[in-house]
């Protein structure tokens, strides 16, 4: 129990303090915009290999799909590590009976 409440409280200093780094510079743009303004400033007539082949109408779209693929993301590894652990349990649980 004194475990879980420790890890508790160091996911909320994690968060507080992304927070607060987060609010004093103001910026919270991604990487692949910021990697644009590098390139575009070190070499100017750069052309990409390929274009995008959906363009999201709006960062809030953008957004909700990005959050749709962590949430599925977050699914499959949570089923498979769930179905692992079942998977040993019941197997232990199997050589007990059989014995």
């Amino acid at each position: 129990m004194k475990r879980n409440w420790l890890l508790g409280l160091i996911a909320c200093l994690i968060i507080i303090t992304s927070l607060l780094i987060g609010s004093q510079r103001g910026d919270l743009g991604g990487a692949d915009d910021k990697a644009q303004d590098v390139i575009s400033e070190v070499a100017p007539d750069y052309k990409p290999y390929f274009n995008s082949i959906f363009e999201p109408p709006s960062g809030e779209i953008e957004s909700l799909i990005f959050a749709l693929q962590s949430a599925g993301g977050a699914f499959i590894i949570g089923y498979v590590l769930g179905r692992k652990k079942n998977d040993k349990r019941d197997n232990l649980v199997f050589k007990e009976q059989q014995s």
